[in-house]
């Protein structure tokens, strides 16, 4: 949805229903959810809402997410170190079978 109004410019919850899988009610409760957040804002034209993807809070987002993504793969390099650890005292401490 974020990749069509930044391709379009803008768009409304009809426009984008015709590009996407889900229903115009479905797309409307999610740019209600990306308003909320400051992802998106909308401007009255007629009857419906024309969104436009505010672009400093979407970097701002992605910085985010680029941090967690970093952490986490942090997080799980330290597991697996510690995992492989485990298995080396393991494999280390079993009596050899003859």
């Amino acid at each position: 949805m974020l990749d069509l109004l930044l391709a379009e410019g803008r768009g409304t919850a009809t426009t984008l229903s015709e590009h996407l899988p889900v229903t115009r009610q479905a797309i409307a409760k999610h740019l209600s959810v990306l308003e909320r957040v400051g992802l998106v804002h909308p401007t009255i034209a007629g009857r419906e809402r024309q969104y436009r993807v505010d672009e400093a809070q979407l970097g701002r987002a992605v910085a985010q997410l680029t941090q967690v993504s970093h952490d986490w793969d942090a997080r799980l390099r330290r597991i697996r170190r510690i995992a492989e650890s485990i298995q080396r005292d393991i494999t280390a401490t079993k009596p050899e079978v003859e």
